[in-house]
């Protein structure tokens, strides 16, 4: 017997955007392939699957249509979003193949459920972006100046590119079943996180995420998690600064994620969802 799938879009910025994302709520005699199974047939970028509870709230995993992967931001806020509707809001802690997830959730005025997701401790490193860069089409001198390319982790792992021209961040165009490989070999479960400034404290992103028949993700709550402990490493973000990044508009899905950076530890992102 197939299991319930629930069906929320997270982080959209106005009707039609967003990401959406599969929500099993009681997962917990499903085995991995039938699990893959399920995200395989849903076609969304992930499907959370809830596997069991412990005092402070419940287990996940998730997955894309193509494989597992040890974290998933938009789906995370998802599940969030219709535990509170269930179950009431207040504070959880997510337990996931990354780590301890704290949510909270609240209602705001109008009657939707916020949610606020602290990521597991970040990392930020460097990393051979050569080959990256030439399935991109780019160059070195392509990069924003001050923004060195650096590989994030806040969840998952994000090789992180800022790009300084509007038009360039906008057209260039690359080969998924080549950065599927390479996203493999580098270990990246995540997308590769491509940014381009828009105005101080606010980016536009593209996540390059070829799972299936998807190419890009249309709002990345682990990148975006990433990103803002990339832009607290190198300086270009402080404590208590909110960064506002956007997200999907290639992809006709246009989405907003709100980023709170702390002075040290994990990294915030502020948002919600609803249902499909």
């Amino acid at each position: 017997m197939q299991p319930e799938v629930l069906r929320y879009t997270a982080f959209a910025a106005e009707p039609g955007g967003g990401n959406p994302a599969g929500i099993v709520l009681d997962a917990a005699e499903l085995d991995a392939v039938t699990m893959q199974a399920v995200a395989a047939e849903v076609g969304y970028p992930e499907t959370v699957f809830v596997t069991g509870w412990t005092d402070d709230g419940p287990r996940v995993r998730y997955f894309s249509p193509a494989a597992e992967v040890p974290f998933c931001g938009h789906a995370t806020v998802a599940l969030a979003v219709a535990l509170a509707e269930r179950h009431g809001t207040g504070p959880r802690v997510f337990a996931t193949a990354a780590g301890a997830i704290a949510l909270d959730t609240v209602v705001d005025e109008h009657g939707d459920v916020e949610v606020a997701m602290t990521s597991v401790e970040p990392d930020v490193r460097p990393f051979d972006a050569a080959p990256l860069l030439h399935l991109l089409g780019l160059t070195t001198d392509d990069v924003a100046a001050g923004y060195p390319l650096l590989e994030s982790f806040a969840g998952n792992r994000h090789p992180v590119v800022v790009l300084a021209d509007a038009e360039l961040f906008h057209q260039f165009r690359f080969d998924p079943v080549a950065l599927a490989e390479l996203k493999r070999e580098r270990g990246w479960a995540g997308t590769v996180t491509v940014l381009h400034p828009t105005c101080p404290g606010e980016y536009e992103a593209r996540n390059l995420f070829p799972a299936g028949r998807i190419t890009e993700d249309p709002a990345t709550g682990s990148a975006a998690a990433s990103t803002g402990a990339y832009l607290r490493a190198i300086g270009r973000a402080a404590a208590g600064d909110r960064i506002v990044i956007r997200q999907g508009r290639h992809v006709g899905r246009p989405s907003i994620l709100l980023v709170d950076v702390p002075a040290s530890g994990g990294i915030t992102v502020r948002g919600g969802a609803t249902p499909i």
